[in-house]
């Protein structure tokens, strides 16, 4: 069995009393002190993340709009310098290669972040479909992100930078950001559902900026692990890839639809699937469901109404925030309808649940 690869700030990770797991091939923590506590310290406060485990693959040259617009279902076109979009690769069907986040960091030039556990199927199905003058560089190693979200972030984050951090606005960035001494590119995006910014510098920069973000926050940041960010994007409907998106799953079915523009000026991969879906609907639907009798929805637990299998749960647990029993689940289009009263089949046993609204948790208006 090969070795779990180790973030830059895996050595920090026993000094706060990290849980660590195997995720995707990587050594990272679960928790560090107790994932209740973590979740809602980013709907109240501030957490941080270590989340240098992601892929960043950079392009560059004459042709890399048209290679970003070749692979992705959103309208690069539209982005700006210093603009963020979410985005989604797919298969020829349909079915999904990743989500990922594009960057513009200047005209022909973009940084495309990957899921950890596909850097390399993302990277060689990128090579694959490079036409032109683009030039591909697969940055992952070189590069560590760190993921500072909830309501204080911007507060904690402003103590370290002369650069007025309120200016950025969501899905916009700042680059070379002189952040107490270490240089990032710094980011109104996150996977909580809360304000907050995710960060990205040099690898060997990393521990450094964890330390000095620590220190700021004192008393109201805490490092949080994978346990608090999966509860957290879950009760915000963000998906996981492998979960809510698979290479059997397409983002329509996941009611990603608002990032796949079937209409954009360039052809794209998976365009005429996704435009057949969107315009008949796709079989398939991923809804909210909330437990009527007592039980757990969990991952990949069969979902019935009546006797027909007609879906299963993607992601459930109890919301910490809510106080629920919850999940997302796939299921066939004529079960998704709000109200619906379906089945889960929780060890053995037939629990009833309803359809209900989506995002389970919105963040309060300021």
């Amino acid at each position: 069995m090969s070795a779990l690869k180790r973030t830059p700030l895996y050595p920090l990770y026993e000094k706060h009393g990290a849980k660590t797991i195997d995720f995707g091939g990587w050594e990272l923590p679960v928790q560090f002190s107790n994932i209740q506590k973590e979740h809602e310290a980013v709907r109240t406060k501030a957490g941080l993340f270590d989340v240098s485990h992601m892929g960043e693959v950079e392009v560059k040259g004459e042709d890399a709009l048209a290679f970003v617009q070749k692979i992705t279902t959103n309208d690069a076109s539209k982005l700006a310098v210093d603009q963020a979009q979410y985005s989604i690769m797919c298969y020829p069907d349909g079915g999904t290669v990743d989500d990922l986040l594009v960057y513009k960091l200047a005209d022909n030039h973009y940084l495309l972040v990957i899921n950890a556990a596909n850097i390399e199927k993302d990277y060689e199905w990128m090579r694959q479909h490079v036409q032109g003058k683009v030039t591909l560089r697969n940055i992952s190693d070189e590069t560590a992100q760190l993921a500072l979200q909830g309501p204080l972030s911007e507060e904690v984050l402003q103590k370290l930078t002369d650069t007025n951090l309120s200016a950025i606005r969501f899905f916009h960035f700042k680059q070379d950001v002189n952040l107490a001494g270490v240089s990032g590119l710094v980011s109104r995006t996150g996977y909580t559902g809360e304000d907050g910014f995710e960060i990205y510098v040099k690898a060997q920069e990393a521990p450094i900026l964890w330390k000095k973000i620590l220190e700021a926050g004192a008393g109201d940041v805490l490092p949080c692990g994978l346990g608090a960010r999966d509860t957290l994007r879950f009760e915000a409907r963000l998906p996981l890839y492998g979960q809510e998106l698979s290479q059997d799953i397409s983002p329509i079915e996941a009611g990603l639809g608002f990032a796949v523009k079937v209409d954009k000026p360039m052809p794209f991969i998976g365009q005429e699937a996704l435009k057949k879906q969107k315009e008949e609907g796709a079989p398939r639907r991923l809804v909210g469901i909330e437990m009527i009798e007592r039980g757990i929805p969990r991952t990949h637990y069969p979902v019935y109404a009546g006797e027909e299998r007609v879906g299963e749960v993607t992601t459930g647990t109890q919301s910490p925030t809510l106080k629920k029993n919850v999940g997302l689940a796939l299921v066939k289009r004529q079960y998704s309808e709000l109200g619906t009263e379906l089945d889960v089949e929780i060890r053995g046993k037939r629990v009833k649940a309803k359809v209900v609204p989506t995002p389970f948790y919105k963040r309060p208006k300021a």
